[in-house]
């Protein structure tokens, strides 16, 4: 069909207002918004300032009034326990109900923090949505990180209550989860009242008298009772979850979600960008943890009275690279989302798509990727084995929903492969120079947005405006600061290249090398050290480290080593994939000091660079590259 992106674009730029007040009848609202837009509030403005609404109603109690009650909400599929369930509406009204009354019962209520610590399953979900039935501000924490990252989040958000579960089950391997936990309550300053435990057959935890809550029991009790909860009518403007962004070990920066814009813009996406219809089943194959699975595991499909896949498993290795395929074809998906990497590591094991062929791919419409730059090879790839489009599309954890694609319900637009395409409306995206002038097409600069942001995209960071502002806003007045470098074509199309900051993504996961080297530098024989991302063909980028050791330590360099890549597992967790740290006798650096970790990336990947012209000793990345070649990293 023709696109109307070019019109629908048009539409919005001509009247924003008017474009998202429309957009705002495709959620119900118990108070409706007289305003779209509030610039005189906040940080830039807010949306729907006056309207109230509960993003749980949304989600499941207006489709079990509008006939919807047997219609399959959630499809949770477990490779790793052998376990695959269908979670109706009104299965999961009644089980999201009975987790709200003992929350409750916990003492929790409008406003209060709750932290989920939680595997993929489907209690999760369900514990998501009760905290938004009662007006509880959730904050999930990705299973695979470590004790003292747990215990920050804690702190910063002051959490009443945690849910948790004895365990996460990985290929071949079982996650205990709960001494985790208890490693992080006792570091963390801020004590939570009570732990929600969910034990898991694969691995019972053991518990606090008097902290420790049994979930299945409690859970079951209210269920039995037939607890009745009501939605709480919150205002658009209420927060209705906090995403701490991976990689700060210092003070973490908790994206804020409010209710109303957010909803708005997840009704607006599915449709027009997604093009996905109530009863259909659409698959994102990420985790809570990320912003994917807040925005398109839980609330975008269910929003629209879609299905969703809740997914237990990896791309690979439960039991094969067909995995993906199995899964389509069981649950009758009609569009997947996920990270490149899932594809280069399917690719990985079978590079001529071979497994393809043993499944009924026929449901499948589409394929999107997201979550790190789609590489022009993998993304062909997939073309070609799946004969379905394969849409790469950008946004970022403070976005919310995706700001730059090629929009399947409006109708697809040429694809340039590299690029993600054209911006969506809501997104006035620009490029600039360091100085903050335009640039021309073509030309490599700063990728930012014109404020205001649209709905559903960040009002702020939690507990922290000047930080939001100093981070975002502040060095491009009048726009947000993407923290991307890029440019725009002749034609409109976006092209994401590179981070500006000192953000890699691995497998889809955004970490800070910062904070890595934070970690690095604990160890008492490094002086000092750099941490680089490593072009990896599976991962998309691993971080290496560069460590100096202190004058006079005499012990085994490869000790030291394998000591520091140990600390960084336990202080950030297995999701860095930190297992290259290297000796060296010096880091290249400018005359004032600063260490040139873009000339050390580029000769690690193998790329064209110049001698910087402020180096201070030029021999030094001779050192470097030879290190690299040594150790085979680039080759």
């Amino acid at each position: 069909m023709a696109s109307s992106y070019a019109a629908t674009y048009a539409q919005w730029k001509g009247d924003p207002s008017g474009f998202w007040s429309e957009a705002a009848a495709g959620i119900d609202w118990s108070v409706a918004p007289s305003v779209a837009f509030d610039g005189t509030r906040g940080v830039y403005g807010h949306w729907f300032p006056d309207g109230e609404t509960n993003a749980c109603y949304n989600c499941v109690d207006r489709h079990v009034e509008a006939g919807r009650g047997e219609q399959a909400a959630l499809i949770y599929d477990s490779p790793v326990t052998g376990q695959v369930a269908s979670f109706t509406y009104r299965d999961v009204l009644a089980e999201v109900q009975a987790i709200a009354a003992v929350l409750m019962k916990l003492g929790v209520s409008r406003g209060d923090r709750v932290i989920l610590y939680m595997p993929m399953v489907p209690e999760a979900v369900f514990s998501m949505l009760a905290c938004a039935r009662i007006g509880a501000v959730h904050s999930v924490v990705f299973g695979g990180f470590a004790a003292n990252e747990l215990a920050t989040r804690i702190d910063d958000c002051r959490a009443k209550v945690v849910i948790s579960a004895s365990c996460g089950i990985e290929p071949g391997r079982v996650v205990a989860y709960k001494p985790l936990l208890d490693a992080a309550i006792e570091i963390a300053s801020n004590k939570p009242d009570h732990c929600l435990i969910l034990q898991r057959p694969e691995l019972a935890a053991s518990t606090v008298s008097g902290r420790d809550v049994d979930f299945t029991s409690e859970v079951g009790a209210a269920k039995a009772e037939g607890t009745v909860v009501p939605c709480v009518s919150l205002h658009a403007t209420d927060p209705l979850y906090i995403l701490y962004t991976s990689g700060t070990t210092g003070q973490p920066k908790g994206v804020l979600r409010d209710n109303g814009g957010y909803l708005v813009a997840l009704a607006w996406s599915m449709k027009h960008f997604y093009g996905v219809e109530p009863g259909e089943v659409f698959w994102a194959a990420s985790d809570i943890g990320w912003v994917v699975g807040h925005s398109y595991i839980v609330y975008g499909p269910l929003l629209i009275g879609g299905t969703t896949v809740l997914y237990e498993g990896k791309p690979v290795g439960t039991p094969d690279a067909g995995a993906y395929w199995r899964v389509i074809q069981e649950h009758g998906v009609r569009a997947l989302f996920t990270a490149p990497t899932a594809f280069r590591a399917i690719r990985k094991e079978d590079p001529e798509g071979r497994l393809i062929a043993d499944y009924d791919l026929s449901s499948l419409r589409a394929l999107f990727l997201a979550g790190e730059r789609a590489d022009p090879d993998t993304l062909q790839w997939a073309e070609r084995v799946l004969q379905v489009p394969v849409i790469d599309h950008w946004w970022q954890t403070e976005t919310g929903w995706p700001m730059a694609g090629n929009p399947m319900g409006l109708g697809l637009l040429p694809v340039k492969h590299g690029s993600p395409t054209v911006p969506l409306p809501g997104y006035e995206i620009e490029v600039l120079d360091d100085a903050g002038h335009p640039v021309a097409p073509g030309t490599l600069g700063n990728i930012v947005v014109r404020l205001p942001l649209p709905p559903g995209c960040l009002p702020t960071f939690w507990n922290a405006d000047e930080r939001f502002h100093a981070a975002c806003l502040a060095e491009f007045p009048g726009y947000y600061k993407t923290s991307d470098a890029g440019y725009i074509d002749e034609d409109g199309y976006v092209f994401i290249m590179s981070r500006t900051d000192d953000i890699i993504n691995v497998a889809g996961h955004r970490l800070s090398t910062g904070a890595i080297e934070e970690v690095c530098a604990c160890h008492p024989d490094v002086a000092e050290c750099a941490v680089i991302g490593v072009a990896d063909p599976v991962k998309g980028q691993v971080p290496a480290g560069f460590l100096v050791l202190n004058s006079g330590v005499s012990r085994e360099s490869s000790t030291i080593e394998q000591e520091v890549v140990a600390l960084v597992r336990e202080r950030i967790g297995p999701v860095a994939a930190f297992k290259m740290a290297i000796c060296v006798k010096r880091l290249p650096k400018t005359r004032s000091g600063k260490i040139l970790r873009g000339t050390m990336q580029k000769i690690a990947d193998r790329e064209p660079w110049k001698m910087p012209a402020t180096i201070d000793d030029p021999a030094i990345l001779d050192e470097i590259a030879a290190v690299l070649a040594a150790r085979h990293i680039g080759a």
